[in-house]
């Protein structure tokens, strides 16, 4: 409504003073203007209060909040409790229609508007970031595991008689899973232990594919981001084998974008070679609750496949928590949580590497992980004391550090997995492996070492 035009206005508000209201209000609208007409991520953060506003507006183009509605169908986004409609905004009706999560649907308007305004962010946010080439991306409301599976049946509808998955093995369960609730075949490719720390075996693809044949093979599906002392894939060496061979590539890329050498992979594997999918969580690099996954690639056709693959219609809470972030943010909120994130890793590895020294223990090469580091701990070899500083940390409030001792064997549907956790069959020195991922702090890098210390010394005098 146009306040200013209404007549006698100034027996409610002197003009003088409303013409600084609406001159504020003139900028609001013009920031929204801007962004639902270029679709980019902007320069800078918004308020709470012009995010909360914009939700708000989105939410009342949804027909459930039409004032004199009167619905007759069997799902008109009715919502019993008003805290749940205060949580959600009052959207209700999800994403997508009919099997496409990209699909409009004609009772919201709202919806469908937020879910593709999220999406297009996405994509600016992906190519600022350094993934220049991408086409296409999607917000998934599933998890990474259920996303990648869901690109993995999408690969599968495309090429039934393939079955076939090559994967290098990285020890994460759901990365595993994924693939055999598919009711594909899992190859598990088993890194080496190079020059450079724990790599890709692309020798054993290479034999692989001559063996089983690359009409047989789904996909190569590699992992960028993942715990020390594993490296990033060589997603350059895979992208041109899966161009040489004609496999589809699908990367993991779980935590990937808010690193630069990781998102240069993904780039540079696409320019030399073939990445067909690219799935990153929403969590891990956009500090949002679990539940999301962002899938993208460099052909348009095969990231809309995917989203056709979906059946039904989806929750849009995850697109309203992704917009609303991407909002607060802006492209300089973003860069400056990387570039803090860059400055902790190399503080935490810096940390670490004098507390390893004074130890008598080391610091495991992982180049190629910009994200998570390892250091040995020869000295608490036995079972026993390896649970022990697990658990003493743990209790001491310290969380996502991992004590990995190389003896553990783990089962996931028939296939049986030595060494796990550490990624390797052959490991044999334990070791604890800690991370600086987007949002970490200094302070809680010195928070960390000190309790770090304190139980270390606790734990070693308990052996003398």
């Amino acid at each position: 409504m146009d306040i200013s035009s209404i007549l006698n206005i100034e027996k409610l508000v002197p003009r003088n003073y409303l013409n600084l209201a609406i001159e504020a209000g003139r900028s609001s609208e013009q920031s929204r203007r801007i962004l639902l007409e270029t679709r980019k991520l902007p320069e800078r953060g918004w308020s709470e209060s012009a995010i909360e506003n914009f939700i708000q507006y989105l939410s009342s183009l949804d027909s459930n909040n039409f004032n004199g509605k009167t619905g007759l169908g069997e799902r008109e986004a009715r919502i019993a409790c008003r805290l749940v409609a205060k949580r959600h905004y009052n959207f209700g009706h999800g994403i997508g229609r009919s099997g496409d999560l990209l699909e409009p649907q004609p009772k919201a308007a709202g919806s469908t508007l937020m879910s593709n305004l999220t999406n297009s962010l996405l994509l600016d946010l992906i190519h600022y970031l350094g993934v220049a080439s991408a086409k296409l991306c999607f917000l998934c409301p599933m998890a990474t595991g259920m996303t990648l599976n869901l690109c993995l049946l999408t690969l599968k509808k495309q090429n039934p008689k393939a079955k076939y998955v090559l994967w290098s093995r990285i020890d994460q369960k759901s990365c595993f899973k994924c693939i055999t609730m598919a009711g594909l075949q899992p190859v598990v490719i088993d890194v080496v232990n190079g020059p450079k720390g724990l790599q890709t075996n692309m020798a054993a693809f290479e034999q692989e594919i001559q063996k089983l044949g690359s009409e047989k093979i789904l996909c190569i599906f590699s992992t960028t981001s993942c715990f020390a002392p594993r490296n990033c894939d060589n997603i350059l060496a895979l992208s041109q084998l899966a161009e040489k061979s004609n496999i589809p590539h699908l990367v993991n890329n779980a935590y990937g974008l808010q690193s630069t050498y990781l998102t240069h992979q993904l780039e540079q594997g696409n320019k030399s070679g073939r990445i067909d999918l690219f799935v990153q969580s929403t969590d891990k690099n956009l500090m949002v609750p679990v539940g999301g996954a962002i899938v993208a690639g460099f052909n348009e056709e095969t990231v809309r496949a995917v989203a056709k693959t979906y059946a039904g219609r989806a929750s849009s809470s995850q697109s309203v928590d992704v917009l609303m972030t991407l909002l607060f943010l802006g492209k300089s909120g973003y860069l400056e949580y990387r570039t803090n994130r860059l400055s902790c890793f190399e503080y935490l590895h810096s940390r670490m590497t004098e507390f390893a020294y004074k130890h008598s223990e080391s610091m495991f090469l992982t180049k190629g992980n910009p994200i998570s580091m390892a250091m040995t701990l020869n000295t608490f070899r036995s079972l026993d004391n390896l649970s022990k500083l697990g658990s003493m940390l743990y209790t001491r409030g310290i969380s996502g550090v991992r004590v990995v001792t190389t003896l553990d064997v783990k089962s996931i549907d028939d296939h049986t997995f030595y060494g796990w956790g550490s990624h390797f069959s052959k490991s044999e020195v334990p070791y604890i492996t800690v991370a600086a991922a987007i949002g970490i702090t200094k302070s809680e890098i010195d928070v960390f070492m000190k309790k770090l210390k304190e139980c270390w010394i606790k734990l070693s005098s308990s052996l003398k």
